[in-house]
């Protein structure tokens, strides 16, 4: 099975083989055939010429019967195997001296006669064979002439039926024999040569299977070379185990950040579980409690409830945008009157710093192409952040622009900033810039999801920050192209 591969190509190498060595055969028995008739031909073709003027087998358009006598003598003494055929002016068969006088034709055509007399050279003249209707074979013809008339014509098959039977017998044991000798002789030299060649055209491709067999095993870093014959090959390969090794390298750091995210959340679901249920046994255990301590305890063990239903819509949320299951569906809609109702719903969490937030926007801004809910998810994100990290008594800028295929949004916040060497990760998920110094501030996961949202849109965010001057955060949609 490992060298199926090397028996196709032997298959296909015998079987080119043997078509070869057919061709051969073939080529070799007509080339000997044709050769054999050429020589009889030129070696006999003056004996029809020779009879004509030895004897006078025609008188005043009669047959002489003891020239007839004579020729059929001299023909059997000097070459038994030829027919002798007398004929008139129109190939008419007047007489004959032929084996067993099986002649079924009575008239021969007179075309390749002529050409024969007429002493056209360099090619095989053959004419109709009496005995063997249909069939051709060479011959000698002379024209019978009295006082420049003509009266006939003899016409001698050279190859008589006999002789073409035993030349057939001995011809084809000469084929048969040149046959095997010339497919042994091929076979061997044939199986010589392409082991050989085999050796020599697949030597890359067995280094190419080393290298391969060694990926297979572990080493990641071997590469196919891609000089030879299978260059292609070695260059496919490479970059399939480029492919295999980013995929692994992927996976690992996929499976790295799947620890950290069951460690992070973890910790996160453990801080308002552990909170909530402290609390709820001391009220249980603390019957003698008043009612403002009551009401403390209940309003901690809600709000950390809150958290916790908070952190786990968020990760719901995440999990289902990284898992590119959540299609946005666009429509046109003014991001102006959007962010108007967003602000309406921060305006609580606002006062509670006694944030002022304040949106700034063109006259004729114009609307925007994108998924209504995950463009306010978005937002909500962004400002939840900025009031989050602003200043007791600050102020949060929501300002819009209008460019010429978009519009751009920017949300600037007055709080402590994010340093430049923590800009590059806090969209990542669980990463926080450290814009406290005191305590860490939600599930890093707000800024993840923003990230995640203007992706599926086709777009990005950025953040402008110094530490301790605040920071803004942009994006773009798409405006609406009407018409």
């Amino acid at each position: 099975m490992k060298n199926k591969l090397f028996w196709k190509i032997s298959a296909v190498f015998l079987i080119i083989l043997v078509a070869i060595a057919s061709g051969f055969i073939y080529i070799t028995a007509y080339t000997s055939r044709t050769y054999f008739e050429e020589a009889n031909q030129k070696l006999n073709g003056s004996i029809a010429e020779q009879t004509v003027k030895e004897v006078k087998p025609l008188v005043d358009g009669v047959v002489d019967t003891n020239a007839i006598q004579d020729i059929m003598h001299s023909m059997m003494v000097i070459n038994p195997s030829v027919e002798v055929y007398l004929l008139d002016t129109v190939g008419n068969i007047i007489t004959y001296v032929a084996p067993y006088k099986k002649v079924k034709l009575k008239q021969v055509s007179l075309e390749p006669l002529h050409t024969f007399i007429s002493g056209e050279k360099g090619k095989i003249i053959r004419g109709d064979d009496p005995r063997n209707p249909g069939q051709s074979k060479v011959f000698s013809a002379a024209p019978i002439k009295d006082k420049d008339i003509l009266q006939g014509y003899v016409y001698v098959i050279l190859a008589s039926e006999e002789q073409t039977s035993v030349m057939a017998t001995l011809f084809g044991s000469y084929i048969l024999s040149i046959g095997v000798e010339t497919i042994l002789i091929s076979l061997l030299v044939a199986l010589i040569l392409g082991v050989l060649a085999f050796l020599y055209l697949t030597r890359n491709l067995h280094k190419i299977m080393y290298t391969v067999k060694r990926f297979k095993e572990g080493d990641l870093a071997v590469r196919a070379n891609t000089n030879g014959d299978f260059a292609e090959l070695g260059e496919t390969f490479n970059e399939m185990a480029d492919q295999i090794v980013d995929n692994i390298n992927q996976l690992k750091s996929v499976e790295k950040l799947r620890r950290e995210l069951i460690a992070n959340v973890s910790h996160d679901l453990r801080t308002p579980l552990a909170v909530m249920s402290g609390y709820i046994e001391t009220l249980m255990i603390k019957k003698d409690l008043n009612e403002k301590s009551r009401d403390k305890y209940l309003r901690i063990v809600h709000d950390s409830n809150e958290n916790l239903s908070k952190l786990i819509d968020q990760l719901f949320e995440y999990s289902k945008l990284e898992a590119h299951e959540i299609v946005p569906q666009k429509e046109p809609f003014q991001i102006a009157d959007l962010i108007q109702d967003i602000l309406m719903k921060f305006d609580v969490i606002a006062s509670h710093k006694n944030i002022k937030i304040e949106m700034l926007s063109p006259q004729n801004l114009p609307m925007v192409f994108a998924d209504i809910a995950l463009v306010e998810r978005a937002i909500s994100n962004l400002l939840d952040n900025s009031i989050k990290y602003g200043k007791e008594n600050g102020h949060v800028i929501i300002k819009l622009e209008d460019s010429p295929s978009s519009v751009a949004i920017n949300i600037t916040d007055d709080g402590p900033g994010i340093p430049e060497q923590e800009q590059s990760y806090i969209f990542e998920r669980y990463r926080r810039g450290d814009r406290t110094k005191t305590a860490r501030k939600g599930a890093g996961l707000g800024l993840a999801i923003v990230k995640k949202i203007l992706e599926i849109h086709n777009q990005s965010i950025r953040v402008l920050s110094e530490s301790g001057n605040g920071a803004t955060f942009i994006f773009n949609l798409p405006a609406y192209k009407t018409g």
